[in-house]
């Protein structure tokens, strides 16, 4: 499921890209229709497709809550009550997905939009990163803080990204109208999170003995990192005209965050595993008698 909410979230970066998002003018329905066949073109197929995705993720959902609420006696007493609050965000998220149509796209929801739909992405990682098996080494140190910090920070940026591309701002700055500012803003965002990251694959480097997990999810931060700004340098240099690049653009993004989630949550294991192993206490024993040979 998390998976494919990060292909969801691609196809509705693809849907905005190629103005699609208004292709499908009524909601839930696509022209009165479940399948619209005969208006059905590329945008209108990007826009019901985007919908067909969101609504079968709903449907599996659904059934993840029902099952661990019909297993909570076997499952973490946690895990059910998670799922629920999957469920309440994939159901704020349709809610979210129906007001962009009827409000015209509307910056602010389409943001919100975005901001709802990563937030779901990064509960379905932690849902499934907190079950995986796994067996800490205790040598985390800062770690679960920092990788923290750096989850918020991505997360941050990448709604000032979802801002900026709901305005168009980008588009609008470089044909010379009064946007730039907020994409200066998002040029100046990049700074913090990309130190935080950068800070937190330095440390994952030089802390020893460190779990191959947590190494291997610290370059693949690194790479995601480098990877997400040099599309996003030749996104501007070639004036967003490539549609791959900024659907990957925001693809790479979220890959990202949540490389960073899943980094967060298992470091937050090691060190709770950790604090868990209680050193064995000494137990002083006095020796009574002669010691010298009989």
């Amino acid at each position: 499921m998390a998976i494919l909410t990060l292909f969801l979230m691609a196809l509705g970066s693809a849907t905005r890209v190629m103005n699609a998002g208004l292709s499908c003018p009524d909601w839930p329905l696509c022209y009165g229709e479940l399948v619209p066949r005969e208006q059905m073109n590329l945008q209108v197929f990007l826009e019901w497709f985007h919908r067909l995705i969101a609504s079968s993720l709903g449907c599996l959902m659904i059934l993840l809550t029902g099952v661990t609420w019909w297993m909570k006696s076997q499952l973490p007493k946690w895990l059910p009550a998670l799922t629920t609050l999957c469920l309440g965000l994939i159901i704020f998220q349709g809610v979210l997905g129906g007001l962009t149509v009827t409000q015209l796209l509307r910056f602010d929801i389409v943001t919100a939009h975005l901001a709802t739909g990563l937030m779901f992405f990064s509960c379905m990682l932690v849902l499934g990163s907190s079950l995986m098996p796994y067996q800490g080494t205790g040598v985390v140190d800062r770690l679960p803080w920092l990788s923290s910090l750096a989850v918020a920070l991505v997360y941050f940026q990448s709604i000032l990204g979802g801002l900026v591309a709901s305005q168009w701002a980008a588009h609008q700055c470089l044909a010379g109208a009064q946007m730039c500012r907020i994409m200066y803003n998002h040029f100046a965002g990049v700074v913090p999170p990309s130190l935080t990251v950068l800070a937190l694959v330095l440390l994952s480097w030089r802390t020893p003995a460190l779990h191959p997990h947590l190494r291997g999810l610290g370059k693949l931060a690194f790479g995601l990192l480098s990877l997400q700004i040099l599309v996003g340098i030749s996104t501007l240099q070639l004036h967003l005209q490539v549609v791959g690049l900024t659907v990957a653009h925001q693809a790479i993004g979220a890959g990202l965050l949540g490389t960073l989630v899943i980094f967060s949550v298992i470091a937050i294991r090691d060190r709770h595993q950790a604090e868990s192993v209680k050193p064995l206490q000494t137990v002083p024993i006095r020796i009574t008698g002669s010691l010298e040979p009989s």
